[in-house]
């Protein structure tokens, strides 16, 4: 891959994982927060969806969630296993959010890739995505912690990937623009993963 075309893969893999992809999962724990209001709430608030005709759904989702977090799944992979982190020889907190970036990103493919499977596969062969679903995955201990450490690898990935988009788009170019920027999405990594974790803990 030419160093020219890698720029541009780069930047397409840095926006789509802040539109549409970081923009979904806003969305979608937005969505699952309602379950903290109890069983009908959540119920009430995912059946919004099958007002949304069956055939035009699945183009948005293919093309605002499946095809967007494919590429940045699959670009991110070879991001993560090219790159060469220097946190031994440096060991700046930037070098760390780098490794975790990378970290993560591997992480999530696996979960989110069993996430779908749980749930999206399931609806398609007839089941209901319901809050009994999301109730009865997370009652084994495993799932529970599995999906917390999914959720919080999310969050950050999107907070600290949001930094780096800043970074990368030059809006933020300056030492301190970088650092009040750094501020900014940890405070958004902190309030997304306490809506992330309360709506999973609500199904508990």
């Amino acid at each position: 891959m030419s160093k020219n075309h890698e720029f541009y893969w780069r930047r397409l893999h840095s926006l789509l994982g802040v539109i549409p992809v970081g923009l979904f999962l806003v969305f979608h724990l937005s969505l699952n927060f309602t379950a903290t209001g109890g069983e009908e709430s959540y119920n009430n608030a995912t059946g919004m969806m099958e007002l949304v005709p069956h055939w035009l759904l699945l183009i948005v989702e293919w093309i605002v969630i499946y095809i967007p977090i494919l590429f940045h799944g699959l670009y991110g992979l070879y991001i993560a296993f090219t790159a060469t982190p220097n946190v031994k020889r440096f060991g700046t907190f930037r070098n760390w959010m780098f490794v975790l970036q990378r970290f993560t990103g591997v992480f999530l493919v696996i979960f989110i890739a069993w996430h779908i499977f749980q749930t999206r596969i399931q609806k398609a062969l007839g089941a209901d995505v319901d809050f009994n679903m999301m109730e009865e995955i997370v009652n084994n201990p495993f799932m529970l912690a599995f999906y917390i450490v999914g959720i919080l690898s999310a969050t950050f990935h999107l907070a600290n990937g949001l930094w780096s988009f800043l970074v990368s788009w030059g809006i933020t170019q300056s030492a301190s623009s970088q650092k009040v920027a750094t501020y900014v999405t940890m405070i958004f990594f902190v309030l997304l993963s306490i809506v992330g974790v309360a709506a999973i803990l609500a199904f508990v």
